[in-house]
């Protein structure tokens, strides 16, 4: 899963933090999130400096100091010690989902901009007191997700607006791998990723909020008029306390989504299928798309690369903190992802309760 950066963003701009040039300086928060290699390799290549890590466990010091050859100095035990002696132009969260907020607690109050991984909370109410912050603060704070700089779902946004298949009627997103555990992860993302509190849920939370996302995103920041959820655990061995699978139906005026999330999928998948009025498009990966109009005319393309700046998350970060571009209404928007709580937490009550919940 590589992703890049985010988090969400508040309302006017007063006190948020500028970045005066395309190479941010950031400060992390948390080693414990394997998508923590995408920033150190961007560290690696030159990409960004990191001018401090806050992380408790000293295991992770030494193994990322090592491996990224990072000085010892610029480690801390927490963030706000780190925070006493740092001006970064962006803190960027690595650490378990549902102490997002506790990023956000400590760097609303002293204006600084916060990206986190996908999702942005792991309960709605940890998320609506993110949101709370950003906007009493003035702050930033984005939520990153690796189908953000997929340059396929970019193609299939504007083609949707060039009215190409007509008005969207159904939407189909399909996330996930074979399971967190057998594909590797690190023990200390596994540790809080199966925890239903630390992760907010299983596959659930982890992949049904890409969908959540796109879905959204392609909408328009329309709010779903109703979700339907259902959960298995089909390998109780292995996660003893979160779901493994979800599928959760997200009911539109006029439209409908269905979201596959799944740490049971024989092979790692993120692809999604739209059905308009007279066409459908269906993006396969990050580039690759196959197209299928009513009068069965198929073809298949590539999508072209993203611009600059909404081609890498690093890129477009210091975008939007140079105020290039607004990061209002965008997969990393907290307006859009308070949007993907929602309905995450719709989900989770519709799966517990087995039944409809209108939102």
């Amino acid at each position: 899963m590589k992703n890049k950066i985010i988090a969400t963003i508040g309302t006017v701009v007063c006190c948020i933090s500028m970045a005066t040039a395309q190479k941010l300086k950031v400060c992390v928060a948390g080693l414990n999130h394997d998508h923590i290699w995408n920033i150190m390799n961007a560290y690696k290549n030159g990409q960004v400096d990191i001018i401090g890590i806050a992380e408790p466990n000293h295991e992770l010091w030494a193994k990322y100091g090592k491996q990224f050859n990072l000085p010892p100095s610029v480690f801390y035990d927490d963030l706000k010690t780190m925070l006493k002696g740092k001006k970064p132009d962006a803190v960027l969260g690595y650490n378990a989902v549902a102490n997002h907020v506790d990023i956000v607690e400590v760097c609303a109050p002293l204006c600084l901009a916060v990206m986190v991984e996908k999702p942005l909370a792991a309960t709605l109410a940890q998320a609506k007191r993110m949101e709370e912050l950003a906007n009493k603060y003035h702050t930033l704070v984005l939520t990153n997700y690796e189908t953000t700089w997929y340059a396929s779902g970019k193609y299939i946004y504007d083609e949707i607006a060039a009215d190409s298949i007509g008005p969207i009627k159904k939407m189909v997103v399909h996330d996930g791998h074979q399971g967190p555990k057998e594909i590797g992860c690190s023990k200390e993302f596994l540790a809080w990723l199966t925890d239903p509190v630390l992760n907010g849920a299983g596959a659930l939370n982890d992949f049904g909020c890409y969908g959540a996302d796109l879905m959204t995103w392609l909408m328009h920041g329309q709010k779903p008029i109703a979700v339907t959820a259902i959960t298995h655990q089909y390998k109780p061995d292995v996660y003893p306390k979160v779901d493994d699978d979800a599928t959760i139906l997200v009911e539109y005026k006029g439209a409908s989504g269905q979201i596959e999330a799944s740490w049971n999928w024989p092979f790692g998948i993120k692809d999604m299928e739209i059905f308009g009025e007279h066409g459908y498009l269906h993006s396969l990966n990050g580039t690759d798309i196959d197209i299928r109009m009513r009068e069965n005319r198929r073809s298949s393309i590539k999508a072209p690369p993203l611009p600059e700046p909404i081609n890498d998350p690093l890129v477009y970060l210091a975008a939007v903190l140079q105020h290039k571009i607004p990061g209002t209404d965008d997969q990393a928007s907290l307006k859009y992802n308070m949007i993907v709580m929602e309905i995450l937490d719709a989900a989770k009550r519709s799966a517990k309760e087995g039944r409809k919940i209108v939102l």
